[in-house]
């Protein structure tokens, strides 16, 4: 599929997956005219990237996160479990995320009741305040 397919099926803006692309986060195969080739693989992994630079994640943090991903877990670990900066950085990253889910749920939980209150006040009173 070309990029503007991928875009569609992603809700990602074409800008934002040439964006990646030069981050080395998505890699697409190219054509002898020059365009873009994706495959379906592309579209979950266009859709990771886009939630994780939505939830903050730095891009340098993403791309170690890609390729872990991508290892064949029968070729047995390839990862250096020896940089310890690079576990420090994603121990921070979790618990950044953590406090974020934490005080979303707080959010969300608020904004829940608030709408329960609010929809059994409109039954109570009728549709037009009555």
């Amino acid at each position: 599929m070309r990029i503007g397919e991928l875009s569609r099926r992603t809700q990602i803006p074409i800008r934002m997956l040439r964006y990646y692309e030069e981050r080395g986060l998505l890699t697409p195969q190219r054509a002898p005219s020059g365009y873009r080739h994706y495959q379906e693989a592309d579209v979950e992994q266009a859709t990771l990237v886009s939630s994780l630079v939505r939830s903050g994640l730095p891009t340098r943090l993403i791309l170690p996160l890609l390729r872990d991903r991508q290892l064949d877990p029968m070729d047995g670990d390839e990862t250096d479990d020896g940089d310890d900066d690079l576990v420090a950085l994603f121990a921070a990253e979790f618990a950044r995320l953590d406090s974020q889910v934490k005080c979303l749920s707080l959010s969300r939980n608020a904004v829940q009741q608030h709408l329960r209150r609010l929809r059994a006040t409109r039954v109570s009173h009728g549709p037009t305040g009555t």
